[in-house]
């Protein structure tokens, strides 16, 4: 082993059928002649590195490039070996030329920046950091026959990639926090096409039969530049990008002509609560794709919403169904129906996509009647309202009166009371919506039939009597 230690520019004329080196530069290196290394070499420690126009570079081996690389020889030779770059603080690849490379291994969590294409004929190693691209474009090019291991959420490209020849491939594009990959098979001809992976979707609402909906957040750009054509693999993972709540048969890939989403007759599989895929027909026609829906989401199903007071606290459950997109359940609290409702706690949702029961318990003390709604909150943003459902406190002496229960056509009440003479009665709805009013005579033991408006709805009503002596509350079961 051979060390080189420099503090200043290092310039490279001619360097053939050397062992392993090992650079330790604080500067620039610059390469002027004919740069070998050969199978089974090294040359480590580069900080920035620059391959000069009148350079002729051929890396066999192992070259370590920890800063900048620079390259402008044209028409350079991808050789056999492997680029390493592997800096501790961020690193670009810039030049008047692309650098060609067979292997390549990015190994840096501060990341590398493309200003110039970096182009693999071989394998390309994810190890570690995120790859971006230069706005001009610049590429990460795989050209035929390469091919790439290792990249997941922590490390893959946040911009363009490209890829040359006929072979399935998978671009490992995604944003600066998830890899969202996108993939092309069943080539018919080589091609060359280009792929980036971008957040949200545009123009959502310019769609064309049958598709009805696109999803809103992610969508790739898959641009051909020449070839044949190809089908096209989009996936979903709910766990980093919402997933709508669909039906697997009524997903479909879409691609955006003319200005609308269009169909590209998908077939979709896996869980919309967990991770899935679907892939089109071939497409001769490329740009912009997302997954698409040729049906409306599904929205929670709120199976029931109860509730009941027991020893002075009010127990309320609720089931729900198709649960996806729920950020939390807000439980609201009115001491009138037709007043303003106050949030008094809150359950995540739990975005199972099966059945599922919450619970909820509210002991502040009340006189009469309390009720009680759910407000379903989406990730988005998106909220809906449950039924209002009555809760009458235990405390009320409920055995003055009996009341017949379930009813039909008319309120059969007896009065246990020792109280007789006129009595106010009102029938509300759950909502509290006034259906019933009047005053009947009611004698010491003696009972009243409260006939019901005609074709009253059935479902759960609140019977109210009192006089000035007497309050009572009861629900009231219509058939």
């Amino acid at each position: 082993m051979i060390k080189m230690h420099f503090m200043k520019k290092i310039t490279v004329i001619l360097l053939l059928f050397l062992p392993s080196i090992s650079l330790f530069s604080q500067q620039e290196t610059r390469n002027f002649g004919t740069m070998q290394v050969h199978a089974g070499g090294a040359i480590t420690g580069f900080g920035n590195f620059t391959n000069t126009s009148g350079a002729a570079l051929v890396n066999n081996g192992s070259l370590y490039v920890k800063g900048t690389l620079t390259n402008d020889q044209a028409s350079m030779a991808a050789g056999t070996g492997t680029l390493f770059l592997n800096g501790t603080s961020a690193q670009s690849v810039a030049g008047s030329a692309f650098f060609r490379t067979y292997n390549l291994n990015t190994d840096n969590t501060a990341g590398i920046t493309l200003n110039n294409d970096l182009r693999i004929t071989g394998a390309h190693t994810f190890t570690n950091g995120l790859i971006a691209t230069s706005a001009t474009p610049n590429y990460l090019v795989y050209e035929a026959g390469s091919s790439h291991a290792g990249s997941n959420d922590s490390r893959h490209v946040t911009g363009w990639v490209k890829k040359i020849g006929s072979e399935n491939f998978v671009f490992p594009v995604g944003d600066n926090t998830y890899g969202r990959s996108a993939a092309i098979s069943n080539l018919s001809a080589s091609s060359e096409i280009n792929c980036h992976y971008y957040t949200p979707t545009q123009n959502i609402f310019s769609l064309q039969s049958p598709i009805v909906h696109v999803k809103a957040n992610e969508y790739w750009q898959i641009n051909r530049i020449s070839g044949g054509t190809a089908q096209i693999t989009l996936n979903w993972d709910h766990s980093k990008v919402t997933m709508d709540n669909e039906l697997i048969s009524d997903i479909t890939v879409a691609y955006n002509t003319g200005g609308n989403w269009t169909d590209a007759i998908g077939s979709a599989s896996g869980n919309v609560t967990t991770t899935g895929t679907v892939v089109s027909n071939s497409v001769n026609t490329f740009g912009a794709f997302t997954i698409g829906y040729k049906a409306y989401p599904v929205p929670v199903k709120l199976l029931s919403f109860t509730g009941e007071r027991m020893s002075g606290v009010t127990l309320l459950h609720w089931i729900t169904e198709n649960e996806q997109n729920t950020d939390r359940f807000e439980v609201q609290r009115s001491y009138m129906a037709t007043s303003a409702f106050v949030t008094i706690g809150s359950r995540g949702g739990r975005n199972s996509g099966s059945r599922e029961l919450y619970d909820f318990s509210d002991p502040s003390a009340f006189q009469g009647i309390a009720y009680y709604r759910l407000k379903t909150i989406d990730k988005d943003g998106g909220f809906s309202y449950s039924r209002i459902i009555a809760v009458m406190e235990n405390d009320i002496n409920n055995q003055r009166f009996i009341v017949l229960n379930p009813v039909r056509t008319a309120i059969t009440v007896f009065n246990k009371t020792m109280q007789e003479g006129p009595f106010d009665y009102t029938l509300y709805t759950a909502a509290g919506q006034l259906i019933l009013k009047g005053t009947v005579n009611m004698g010491s033991n003696g009972s009243a039939v409260l006939p019901l408006p005609p074709q009253t709805a059935g479902g759960v009503y609140i019977l109210d009597i009192s006089n000035q002596n007497v309050k009572f509350n009861q629900k009231i079961l219509v058939q």
